[in-house]
């Protein structure tokens, strides 16, 4: 890794360590997304605790996070395998952020805007999948783990060149989700738009 590369990962850390959600909560002066809820500082979370506008404004902050240092690394003609180390720190960044004490989200919103600058077409594909799951079924957490196992293949019919990158930042989303598996199984997870606080539910 040059030091062009090395530099880009660690802004994309950085960048991806800003909290958007504990941030705009505040802004807004509702209850920290870490300590009410899910405890998870994700768009999800704050949908429960803020309702649409203050959701949609995290989610588009932590898509920025993942878009901002990638197109970045893709305009400066950086390899598509750095490119998705540069993708994966800054989702490492929103996942265990050093500016919040290592408390982050899931990483699923910073993900796709990491797979944007690859293109809209692809974007679109895992946008489509994410909502058709989350419409039939209400788990964000469902939809966000069958959109990464078929975003893999989705990335090798359109830009296979990037297929393994892809793959590197979808099993990190895998992992971090191991806990809405088990409540998944154990039917314990909550539903898209339930009111009902659940303590350590994480979405």
């Amino acid at each position: 890794m040059d030091a062009l590369a090395l530099i880009m990962t660690m802004a994309a850390y950085l960048l991806g360590s800003v909290s958007s959600a504990v941030l705009i909560c505040r802004l807004l002066k509702l209850p920290d997304p870490r300590s009410v809820g899910s405890n998870n500082p994700g768009a999800t979370n704050v949908l429960r605790i803020g309702g649409r506008g203050a959701a949609v404004s995290v989610l588009l902050c932590d898509m920025l996070k993942g878009t901002i240092p990638v197109w970045g690394g893709y305009f400066l003609g950086i390899d598509p395998i750095i490119l998705g180390i540069i993708a994966i720190a800054a989702c490492l960044g929103h996942m265990y952020p050093i500016f919040f004490h290592f408390k982050g989200g899931k990483g699923v919103a910073t993900a796709l805007g990491a797979i944007a600058p690859i293109g809209l077409d692809l974007t679109g594909l895992v946008m489509l999948t994410w909502l058709s799951v989350a419409a039939l079924f209400r788990y964000s957490s469902l939809a966000a783990l069958v959109t990464v196992l078929v975003t893999p293949f989705y990335t090798w019919m359109f830009k296979p060149q990037y297929t393994l990158p892809v793959a590197m930042l979808c099993c990190l989303i895998v992992f971090k989700h191991h806990q809405n598996i088990r409540r998944l199984l154990t039917g314990e997870e909550p539903r898209i738009g339930e009111k009902k606080l659940a303590e350590k539910n994480s979405v």
